[in-house]
């Protein structure tokens, strides 16, 4: 393929995220969402926040489900599919199932969204209503204009305690009864987690997702017992993308002034879309040499052709694109080097390996006895002369 304004042009053979690193916190569903973003190019880092109580070792769960079978509720609120499925599954194993059941079917049911609805039907049960919007708040909005004022209110958890939630129900006059489906614990192994921070605070991941508010708050909770919590925040305030399944997922990140993306559609699918439009269209592109330059997260796009880069040349090629077309010295690329010491050798064995990577000659270009420059296309040059 050729354009005759911008010379061969190459069919991409990558996926829209390839050459940028993304974390994943989730603890359920990690493998289905780190399949979808590496289909799509992206490397992955697992580092599940948080690990799950196994539903039928919750002796919490027990009690609620009893509780509920010996006195009936007005309503019960269904959050989550899996949350749901998994209370029904945990009583038919404690064989409390068919007691439960025949309890809920003289239930209002409200389900949060479609997926607890196909939940509560799988069940034999039949919701009254659930909101389009599948907002808990729409949720709590409709029972508090209603009325609750001694109503009995049973509430599915979802890993969390949904203070906000409980607690303007009783404020409204109603006993609500908690049911912890799941709980969230820290991790038991925390390297992965160290190893997602570490690659956060040092600039070598691009994104990181959240599909729950609990492992938010996890991984900040962590940042702060290694005294990473300034250096994370500044890091997901500026280079690294904090993407979240939904608002509610991005309480702890937005109580912590960070600013967070998320798709319209609360789900993974739509989250991967976003990170593929977001992180291409934050990557810096160039015209240098006569050739298309775009700088990802640990590679570069060359007229569309993919060059993975090594750490140290991405340093030295981020400290050259920050003033394109300008000389920077020897001395300045190597402060830019990680741990590079003081022997400017450095610099030329990085480059070197830097050059070669690029694949295309001429693209960095020597100035003797003064440092290197990327070889910015002349017409392009006032536009980049005052950065």
């Amino acid at each position: 393929m050729y354009d005759e304004r911008q010379g061969p042009q190459q069919r991409p053979e990558h996926g829209p995220l390839a050459g940028f690193t993304v974390g994943v916190t989730a603890a359920r569903r990690a493998d289905e969402l780190g399949a979808l973003l590496e289909r799509r190019g992206a490397v992955v880092l697992h580092a599940p926040a948080l690990r799950i109580v196994p539903l039928a070792d919750d002796s919490e769960l027990l009690a609620a489900t009893k509780e509920i079978i010996g006195q009936a509720p007005d309503v019960a609120v269904a959050t989550t599919a899996i949350g749901f499925r998994g209370w029904v599954e945990a009583a038919d194993g404690w064989g409390l199932g068919e007691d439960l059941l025949a309890r809920l079917r003289g239930v209002r049911i409200l389900a949060r969204g479609p997926k607890v609805k196909g939940a509560i039907r799988a069940a034999g049960l039949t919701e009254e209503w659930s909101p389009a919007s599948e907002s808990l708040a729409e949720v709590l909005d409709r029972l508090l204009a209603e009325g609750v004022d001694g109503l009995r209110i049973a509430v599915q958890l979802h890993g969390e305690p949904l203070p906000g939630f409980v607690e303007s129900l009783r404020a409204g006059g109603a006993e609500v009864v908690g049911v912890p489906v799941y709980r969230w614990l820290p991790p038991e192994d925390l390297g992965p987690v160290d190893r997602l921070l570490d690659a956060a605070v040092s600039r070598t991941l691009d994104a990181v997702t959240f599909t729950s508010a609990p492992a938010a708050a996890s991984l900040l909770s962590r940042a702060e017992e290694r005294g990473l919590l300034d250096g994370l925040l500044a890091a997901l305030g500026h280079d690294v993308l904090p993407a979240c399944v939904g608002p509610v997922t991005a309480l702890p990140l937005q109580a912590r002034g960070v600013d967070t993306v998320q798709p319209e559609r609360f789900r993974l699918g739509p989250l991967v879309q976003l990170l593929c439009r977001e992180l291409p269209a934050r990557a810096r592109a160039l015209p240098v040499a006569g050739h298309r330059v775009e700088i990802r997260g640990h590679a570069v796009l060359v007229d569309g052709a993919l060059r993975p880069v090594p750490p140290a040349g991405m340093s030295l090629l981020r400290a050259l694109s920050r003033r394109p077309g300008w000389v920077v010295s020897r001395a300045d690329l190597l402060r830019a080097l990680p741990g590079a010491g003081r022997d400017e050798h450095a610099v030329e064995t990085a480059m070197a390996r830097l050059r070669s990577a690029l694949g295309t000659p001429k693209l960095i270009q020597t100035v003797v006895k003064r440092g290197y420059r990327l070889a910015l296309d002349p017409q392009a040059e006032p536009k980049y002369a005052d950065e």
